[in-house]
């Protein structure tokens, strides 16, 4: 994936140290805002944002120091450092990084997590289908066939609803918002809150109350970009122009960046298998 240097603003693949056109280090500050995750809390936002399966499943573990055999991992140790790892099949543990630049350690985790979704969705792809011979009817075919018809309907009956509800809609533009003492941004259907502790934009769940309790009455809309600064929303990498101007409707915070593709054509399916002992992950290598 391209990153563009702050400094001269070439666009440069973003495994790169430093820019090979200007000489540039690519620190986490220089990274751009909205290429990638750039800290461990924005990357298990990420991985929440993309449906993953259970960290067990998976086996990345993110903000752990989980000592079992077969895991990938990011953490922070006691003197701050930031720590990549993978424990093999036989419980050993290799460093791929310690170190204090946060950004190039979670980008490790990251690309390895991305390549991680792409074996076993190449893996789920590949899987075989029974075919028959035409005329013939497959094992349970009556049953299958009254199933079918069920699932149709009521996928044609939550359809309805959906558009009933867009028509319906509450009305709420995007934007920044004050709710219940704290600063959220709306973005199409989804909400985002602004943490004081990090300083930084997360997604607020499906479960959070601000989906289900917000109306006309009860919230305040205002501008803070000035008062936010470059931590405003539109500067996080969950901002999608696209949305910006829409105050109903599905959004995806990555359709603004350079990962796009990538994270329309792998977004995860919840009835896929994950297997994390397929080839994709060598427990026996370093990484």
């Amino acid at each position: 994936m391209k990153i563009k240097c702050d400094y001269c603003d070439s666009m440069i693949d973003e495994t790169e140290k430093s820019c090979p056109h200007c000489g540039a280090p690519l620190s986490g500050v220089n990274r751009t805002a909205g290429s990638s995750p750039q800290t461990i809390e924005q990357l298990k936002d990420w991985y929440i944002a993309r449906n993953l399966p259970p960290e067990e499943v998976t086996r990345f573990f993110i903000g752990k120091d989980v000592r079992e055999p077969k895991a990938f991992g990011i953490y922070k140790n006691s003197s701050g450092d930031c720590v990549v790892y993978k424990n093999k099949a036989d419980g050993t543990r290799a460093i791929r990084y310690q170190g204090s630049d946060e950004a190039y350690a979670v980008n490790e985790l990251y690309q390895r997590l991305r390549s991680q979704i792409e074996d076993q969705k190449r893996m789920n792809n590949s899987r075989p289908r029974t075919s028959y011979p035409t005329g013939t009817n497959k094992p349970g075919g009556c049953l299958k066939s009254l199933l079918t018809s069920k699932i149709f309907i009521i996928a044609f009956v939550i359809v309805l609803l959906a558009i009933i509800a867009l028509i319906f809609a509450d009305g709420i533009p995007n934007g920044y918002y004050s709710y219940r003492g704290t600063d959220y941004y709306r973005q199409g259907d989804e909400w985002y809150y602004y943490d004081n502790s990090y300083n930084s934009w997360k997604y607020a769940d499906s479960s959070s109350s601000i989906y289900s309790d917000i109306n006309s009455d009860n919230y305040s809309n205002y501008d803070t970009y000035s008062y936010f600064g470059s931590n405003s929303f539109e500067n996080s990498y969950w901002y999608d122009d696209d949305s910006s101007s829409s105050s109903s409707g599905s959004s995806s915070w990555f359709d603004s960046d350079d990962d796009s593709d990538w994270d329309s054509d792998w977004s995860w399916d919840s009835s896929d298998s994950w297997d994390s002992d397929w080839g994709g992950s060598d427990w026996d290598s370093d990484w």
